[in-house]
């Protein structure tokens, strides 16, 4: 079956960054758009990036462009979330997810961004 773990979240200060990472496994990683969402409790999932099967295509939230940037490493079936720069208004559970809706994602990793 379909199993996507996030990992690498934490709490930071405001300017500082993250990445986080996900293991994917049970599917065909690499015949497939992968995506990141995110979501605050009590709050609709909020698209944030997605990349192409083969990892020339991305695209991005307007809150992430220039700060976000998503990559992924078909040989070893891992897509990453590098954020730099995070907002306050990052703080979110974040998933990766195989729809831009986050029907099918992971359990999430928390990041916190105090100022």
């Amino acid at each position: 079956q379909v199993q996507l773990v996030e990992s690498g979240g934490g709490s930071v200060h405001a300017g500082g960054s993250l990445r986080l990472s996900c293991a994917a496994s049970g599917f065909t990683f690499l015949g497939v758009w992968m995506f990141w969402v995110r979501q605050i409790p009590g709050k609709e999932v909020e698209y944030v990036a997605s990349i192409n099967n083969a990892g020339h295509i991305k695209y991005y939230a307007d809150f992430a462009k220039g700060r976000f940037t998503i990559s992924r490493d078909n040989g070893n079936n891992m897509l990453y979330l590098q954020m730099d720069n995070l907002e306050t208004d990052d703080t979110a559970r974040y998933f990766c997810a195989r729809d831009k809706k986050g029907a099918v994602r992971g359990q999430g990793t928390q990041v916190t961004v105090s100022s």
